[in-house]
């Protein structure tokens, strides 16, 4: 299944994150050996358990819901940050990033899906929180692009809405900010169950975890 993905992702242009959440070292090492390179987490704790146990060529990706206080922890080595969904978080990241000399690479999350559960700024906080970013507010921060969830449903129409709404967000702040925000050309959306529908709809990342590593064990 990953050599399909992987083919498709290269034809479209796109990264693929493997999700290796609740996933062991061994399962991680055996997708690593096929050549994948990024992998996400949701937990801080579980990267900092799998990091020094992994090879050093490996882009952490944080992709999970993360509170500002454990910011700190990942800062000095995360490849990318998906879930930034507020101004205090990105005023923890850029805080750590400066201390530990780096530049972190973000994404910033957008709700546009229809379930309560789903964090992520509304579109009038987007271009607010963007047009901070753009006029350097964040020195230590580079704020690669946008990342949204769509609903969880069986309704193939629902989630094309959802994923096109995000694309039309991304197009927006790329159309008012582009000149400033260099670096801005990730879309991320797209899950084991939506991933084709996002590549279609515009997504060039996607994060799989269940058709790459099989169903999830939870302890």
């Amino acid at each position: 299944m990953l050599d399909r993905i992987t083919k498709l992702v290269k034809e479209k242009d796109a990264t693929l994150v493997a999700v290796s959440k609740t996933q062991s070292v061994e399962k991680i090492k055996v997708v690593y050996n096929q050549g994948q390179r990024v992998f996400g987490e949701n937990k801080v704790q579980e990267i900092l358990e799998k990091k020094d146990l992994l090879p050093e060529d490996i882009q952490w990706h944080m992709i999970g819901h993360l509170q500002r206080n454990k910011v700190k922890s990942i800062a000095p080595f995360i490849a990318m940050i998906h879930s930034v969904d507020s101004e205090k978080l990105l005023a923890e990241i850029q805080k750590q990033a400066q201390k530990n000399q780096r530049v972190i690479d973000i994404l910033l999350q957008v709700f546009v899906a229809q379930e309560e559960t789903k964090f992520g700024l509304n579109p009038t906080n987007l271009m607010l929180l963007v047009g901070e970013i753009a006029n350097a507010s964040y020195p230590n921060i580079r704020c690669r692009g946008l990342m949204g969830m769509a609903t969880h449903t069986e309704d193939e129409s629902q989630i094309r809405l959802e994923f096109r709404a995000l694309k039309k967000l991304f197009e927006q702040v790329k159309k008012e900010y582009g000149q400033l925000l260099l670096a801005f050309n990730i879309l991320s959306m797209g899950m084991s169950g939506d991933y084709e529908i996002a590549l279609e709809e515009g997504s060039n990342m996607i994060r799989i975890g269940s058709l790459i590593f099989g169903n999830r064990v939870y302890l």
